[in-house]
């Protein structure tokens, strides 16, 4: 009975629909015809008030099931009847005709679709919700050996192709193999191998998050992963499940769900799912609660065990997933989270061979050098590099063609030069003549002139592009590069040893000292050095006048640098961030100095983010930032003494001049007495004094270059920045210490 199977709403419309069809036939004498949901709409709002106080939505998907459950009840009352017909046949010639055949032909007839050359048309009669057609012919109701009309199939939109990406495979990744173990593991194998799986009660993993910065790879990961597995594959984007209706949202979720069962072993991607997947508590309508609730619901009815061993599993991507809500990230839900970081420099040189693989290159390429000149560059970015090299190299062969086809200016009709317009006139001349090609490929300037043109997305959210800034760059500090080396350097290129020996936590450094003695440029070197990826952070630019800001944006920090990691963390002019917290400190410094020091102890992970942080303020920072395990170490970085300074002139000129041979002038400059107290930015500048009065020389008389003549100009002129009382003083904080 229906009474049994529809509950609430539906059984009102159910008995609504009943008692149309008794009226129709009571006063008709005739088999109603097919109700419309429009129809019965208006008829209920018209005649029954009391569900005509129900939302037009909700009304009419009730309305759209009771019909569909009247046509099923019809269709077998009509296949019980014909079978009663043909029954008392058993002794006729004519052969039999069985059973589903005639389901068949009463199905076509219940559509009742109008014929070809009719006009389907709605009765406008108020007493019912009716739709009819042109009344047919008499002969039609007549058994007359004519043939009817061909029916006209109903159009249907073809169903959406469900098949695993065929232009993407794992062959096209690069520096994901951390990723994919984990893919395999969770996945893939309880996939391929259900029966193991039952037995062992192994499960697959009801769903992945995949979380990183913008173009790492997320995307391509998981079509390429859908690919080679050869399942069902859903692809869908957030925004695309969000309706305008109440309930369309929660029902396109449901009905994905539903197709992804009946198409188990099945995996389902949803690219961008921060979009409707955010935290309850932060909701701005109950429709977006709503969405979460259903989405919790979906996955907890797929599970491994109710599938009888056909997964559907849920892959889902974001580069926000701090905003996602915390329901679905728990264990039975999204099991695993995977992090697609900022590529490392091997990562990078897999990448880029993997981008370059069908591409016709030179021998001269050096994948290595590609990969250490592209810090912070992540796939989308490393792409884009080989795409304007190939734009560069596309302008070659056009140049190309157009010097073969006249190396003339050409004149217009005014007597004026118009070499870019009749440069493209030659070409298109030419377009249609063959051109040889085996000769262009992309070398290895293309590329490095490439890398100089893009900016990669990374630099865009904070991170830094490493300069080429070396040791080699720098001048005397050896004990402070031996610190920095044992401190940062070692531990990124080879864990192993430390590990070995029970050293697993990262090392804190801060470098502190008087202003200009070289802190920005060792931390820069050090990255460089230790091909780690660098994120600089000025102090004042994460402070907010908003409540809860400035917190957020360290700990939106250190996640990019756990994305990233290994990763060099530095904080310049640190005590702009942490000041002392005594009773002059306001509230909001207070929250900022708490957090800081919450991320440094490493409760959320800090595995390979090394913090390095630089003042010449140490007295103003707070005495719990320099305990061990946080910035534990602290190197002072002190003026140069004299020998110091002339390994610093030295190493500048190298790098500016290399052609610069008076090594013994500079050698003279550096010991003498008017340079004592210098630090390495005073002796840039005197460098530039010195330049300065050589260009002023050389205007009037002597040669086109630096001059004993010129240094002395240069000492005469420039006094060094930090005075002996100051540095006195920084000398005395060595000593006794700050707290």
């Amino acid at each position: 009975m229906p009474s049994n199977i529809l509950r609430g709403l539906d059984r009102d419309v159910y008995q609504i629909v009943r008692k149309f069809e008794d009226e129709h036939e009571r006063e008709r004498g005739s088999k109603p015809p097919r109700f419309t949901v429009s129809g019965v709409y208006g008829w209920i709002k018209r005649s029954n008030s009391s569900l005509a106080r129900q939302k037009r939505r909700p009304l009419e998907d009730s309305i759209e099931r009771v019909l569909r459950l009247r046509k099923e009840e019809c269709l077998e009352d009509d296949e019980e009847a014909a079978m009663d017909e043909a029954s008392p046949m058993g002794n006729s010639t004519e052969p039999k005709e069985r059973g589903y055949f005639i389901m068949n032909k009463q199905l076509a007839k219940a559509w009742d679709l109008p014929r070809r050359g009719e006009v389907s048309t709605t009765t406008p009669d108020a007493t019912g919700p009716v739709e009819s057609s042109n009344a047919e012919t008499p002969a039609e109701h007549q058994g007359t050996s004519q043939p009817k009309a061909k029916r006209r199939k109903i159009e249907r939109s073809p169903k959406e192709d469900r098949s695993p990406p065929s232009d993407v495979s794992l062959d096209d990744l690069g520096g994901m193999d951390e990723a994919l173990t984990v893919l395999g593991q969770s996945v893939a194998f309880p996939i391929c191998k259900p029966q193991i799986c039952l037995e062992t009660g192994l499960e697959a993993a009801r769903g992945v998050l995949l979380h990183g910065p913008p173009g790492c790879g997320k995307t391509m990961l998981a079509n390429a992963f859908a690919a080679e597995l050869g399942v069902s594959y859903i692809s869908v984007s957030a925004p695309s499940l969000v309706a305008g209706m109440s309930g369309e949202s929660e029902k396109k979720i449901r009905e994905l769900y539903e197709e992804a069962k009946q198409l188990a072993p099945c995996l389902i991607f949803i690219d961008e799912i921060d979009a409707i997947m955010g935290k309850r508590e932060n909701a701005q309508r109950e429709m977006e609660k709503r969405i979460v609730a259903q989405m919790l619901t979906c996955m907890d009815d797929v599970s491994y065990q109710k599938m009888g061993g056909k997964a559907v599993v849920t892959l889902a991507a974001t580069n926000r997933p701090d905003s996602i809500d915390p329901a679905l990230r728990r264990a039975g839900r999204f099991n695993r989270e995977i992090s697609i970081g900022i590529p490392n420099e091997a990562a990078r040189e897999s990448i880029l061979r993997k981008i370059l693989q069908k591409s016709k290159v030179a021998d001269d390429l050096d994948y290595k050098k590609l990969a250490r000149s592209t810090p912070g560059f992540v796939g989308a970015d490393l792409d884009d590099v080989v795409s304007v090299a190939k734009n560069d190299m596309a302008c070659e062969i056009m140049q190309d063609l157009a010097q073969n086809t006249s190396s003339d200016m050409d004149i217009d009709s005014n007597g004026k030069a118009e070499p870019v317009v009749n440069w493209l006139r030659r070409m298109f001349a030419r377009s249609s003549d063959p051109t040889p090609t085996d000769k262009y490929m992309i070398t290895m300037d293309l590329m490095m002139g490439a890398i100089k043109k893009v900016q990669p997305a990374s630099k865009r959210e904070g991170f830094t592009t490493i300069p080429d800034t070396t040791w080699s760059h720098i001048g005397a500090l050896q004990d402070v590069r031996e610190q920095l080396m044992l401190s940062i350097v070692e531990p990124i290129q080879h864990p192993e040893r430390f590990a070995n020996r029970g050293l697993e936590a990262p090392s804190g450094v801060l470098l502190w000292g008087p202003p200009g003695c070289g802190k920005t440029l060792l931390a820069k070197a050090v990255a460089n050095e230790s091909k780690a990826n660098f994120i600089s952070v000025k102090g004042p630019e994460l402070l907010n006048k908003y409540v809860g800001e400035s917190e957020r944006s360290v700990r939106q920090v250190f996640s990019r640098a756990r994305a990233s990691a290994p990763c060099i963390l530095f904080f310049d002019e640190l005590d702009a961030l942490v000041p002392r917290r005594d009773g002059a400190i306001v509230d909001a410094s207070a929250r900022v100095v708490n957090q800081l020091l919450t991320e440094l102890d490493g409760v959320g992970n800090r595995d390979g983010v090394y913090v390095v942080g630089a003042t010449n303020r140490p007295d103003m920072i707070d005495p719990a930032i320099m305990r061990p395990g946080r910035l534990g170490t602290n190197i002072f970085v002190d003026l140069p003494d004299a020998d110091g300074r002339a390994d610093i002139l030295k190493t500048r000129m190298r790098r500016l001049l290399p052609g610069y041979g008076d090594l013994d002038t500079l050698d003279r400059v550096a010991r003498d007495a008017r340079c004592e107290g210098f630090s390495g930015a005073d002796l840039d500048n005197l460098h530039v004094a010195a330049g300065q009065a050589s260009v002023k020389r050389a205007k009037v008389r002597g040669p086109d270059e630096l001059t004993a003549e010129d240094w002395e100009a240069a000492l005469s002129q420039v006094r060094p920045s930090v005075s002996d009382s100051h540095a006195e003083k920084f000398r005395k904080l060595k000593e006794t210490g700050w707290e």
